[in-house]
């Protein structure tokens, strides 16, 4: 079958959101007797960005960024590895957090430090998106920019309808972090009107209930039974379908953590289908953080290459899989790495 998702590949990937940097202490404390912290740059939208110019497709990073040296550097950094930055220049600060190694963003040892950093004091009107679409054949931002206040939600509609009107392919990654809604509104309130202009979106179930307000069965957290999780996948993508007419495909990630291991795999549905990954099982994850930036990565990766979508969704939960074995908050592995390593249909 033919992939629902159209584009032009000579054209780029213009992804949208916050740069940071994170700081990652362990757990034992040590860092406090050698005066050295682990540091990594950092941002779910960066990171599909590095991930897809390390696979050759064409990139360019929105962001906003302090005027000063250590931004500059930052910036240069990111140049250096291909990556065509966009940078509006204001404000006084970058972001950042701070991440206990080898924990996930779901624990108490995640802190954000991200009040009145550069990217959060946008407003619509202060970036050109007509000059920013130039060149562009698709959008990608996350459900973090407009967790971070009215403004960037206004920001991304700012965006979003520039893109509409270019007719731009758009994805979001419906990630939820509870701790930056925090500005009196409900993500199921805010995330509908930007949604509604997206050609693709990803996520899991449970986000979608959370943000969307299109609700998981109940009795599904105590079923450990993948063809219920798999059910609960197709009925949710065809109302997201239903919901947002412009949408064309929705992805689901499910990964299951115990132990120390996890059991990792993916569902996509496009054009009244639903395709199944294979099944993998990761054990002693080295990082949690930006696998599922990976595998949105992997999934424009696959229909810049006018992939099928069952080629698609196996390349995207591969590459994102092996992302848990990666220190970094980004893949370092090429196409033909996770080509090599794609599991057996199970």
């Amino acid at each position: 079958m033919a992939a629902a998702i159209k584009i032009d590949p000579k054209g780029k990937v213009l992804s949208f959101g916050e740069l940071l940097l994170r700081i990652s202490p362990d757990e034992e404390g040590l860092w406090l007797n050698n005066n050295q912290l682990p540091f990594f740059i950092a941002g779910a939208e960066l990171n599909v960005a590095t991930a897809l110019n390390l696979w050759g497709i064409p990139v360019r990073y929105q962001t906003a960024l302090p005027d000063n040296g250590l931004a500059r550097q930052v910036v240069s950094f990111e140049e250096k590895q291909g990556i065509e930055m966009a940078v509006d220049y204001r404000g006084q600060r970058l972001g950042l957090y701070f991440l206990t190694k080898g924990r996930d963003l779901k624990n108490d040892a995640l802190i954000y430090d991200r009040a009145y950093s550069a990217f959060s004091e946008l407003k619509p009107g202060m970036i050109d998106w007509e000059k920013a679409f130039k060149g562009v054949s698709w959008f990608h931002f996350s459900a973090i920019c407009p967790a971070i206040s009215q403004d960037i939600a206004n920001v991304c509609e700012e965006a979003l309808k520039v893109a509409s009107e270019k007719n731009i392919i758009v994805s979001i990654d419906l990630n939820y972090r509870s701790r930056l809604w925090k500005y009196g509104k409900a993500p199921e309130v805010v995330l509908p009107a930007l949604v509604q202009y997206c050609d693709l979106v990803m996520g899991n179930i449970w986000a979608a209930e959370t943000m969307l307000g299109i609700p998981v069965s109940s009795g599904l957290v105590e079923s450990s039974q993948k063809n219920n999780y798999l059910k609960a996948a197709k009925e949710t993508s065809e109302e997201i379908i239903r919901q947002f007419p412009k949408c064309k495909v929705v992805a689901n990630t499910f990964r299951f953590d115990g132990n120390g291991n996890a059991n990792y795999y993916a569902a996509l549905y496009t054009s009244n289908d639903l395709y199944v990954s294979s099944a993998y099982n990761a054990t002693h994850i080295i990082n949690k953080v930006g696998s599922g930036d990976c595998f949105m990565a992997g999934l424009i990766y696959g229909y810049y290459q006018d992939k099928e979508p069952g080629e698609i969704l196996e390349f995207a939960t591969a590459a994102a899989f092996k992302k848990l074995y990666i220190e970094a908050d980004v893949t370092n592995l090429g196409v033909e790495e996770i080509l090599s390593d794609i599991a057996p249909r199970s």
